[in-house]
């Protein structure tokens, strides 16, 4: 696989959940207690009703059915507020992969289809807010992620439409929504980690993909020299 090139790059987009944040265990963690509360299945097997193109909170009525969807997710909500903070992590070298950017110039936002109320909660317990020039969160866009507008909307004011492309922005994250959004917006698409529901996809030649942010780390230090 070849190097990146961060020559022309100037914004590095990231995902939130599986990406930034291992946030996953909190969320099933807490999804599985009211998934019993209301009498359905844990998620493993209640995840399978999701519409792959939708949001987390946005599968709510899929699952819980549209009557008792908000009512389901202002309850998962508050568990998972109480949970976080003795779950919530970040995966090694995610830390040194940012420093790399900073240092290098590079400017930093969080692209996520998650809503601000729960991103703002937990972003505090794994980074300094100011790390990150802009943050857009879930409905906040004209579409969410998978959609590119998503992305367009993040950098509105920051780049202008001509100068937005695969050199000069970067979309990371670790699902197909992140890598569709990246490719409909016309920028470039990095994946790492595995994806937070494990979906099934086509691997893409225009897609990088990385195991872990130790490789993409490794692969950034040798785009430097």
């Amino acid at each position: 696989m070849a190097t990146l090139d961060i020559s022309k790059l100037r914004y590095v987009l990231f995902d939130w959940d599986n990406t930034l944040a291992e946030s996953r265990s909190s969320l099933t963690a807490a999804v599985n207690q009211v998934l019993a509360a209301y009498g359905l299945p844990d998620w493993e097997i209640s995840k399978q009703k999701r519409n792959k193109n939708l949001s987390f909170m946005d599968n709510f009525p899929y699952v819980f059915g549209e009557d008792k969807a908000q009512r389901a997710y202002e309850e998962y909500r508050k568990i998972y507020k109480k949970i976080v903070p003795s779950t919530i992590s970040s995966f090694p070298y995610v830390q040194e992969v940012i420093d790399f950017f900073l240092t290098q110039g590079k400017k930093l936002m969080i692209v996520t289809n998650k809503e601000r109320q729960l991103l703002e909660y937990e972003l505090p317990f794994l980074y300094k807010k100011d790390c990150f020039c802009n943050i857009v969160c879930g409905h906040e866009a004209p579409a969410d992620k998978p959609s590119g507008e998503q992305i367009k909307f993040a950098l509105k004011g920051y780049l202008s439409p001509e100068e937005i492309n695969s050199q000069t922005v970067w979309m990371i994250g670790d699902s197909p929504q992140d890598s569709r959004a990246a490719k409909a917006a016309g920028v470039q698409a990095i994946r790492v980690n595995d994806s937070i529901w494990g979906d099934d996809e086509t691997l893409d030649n225009d897609i990088f993909y990385f195991k872990n942010f130790k490789e993409l780390y490794a692969d950034l230090k040798l785009a430097k020299n």
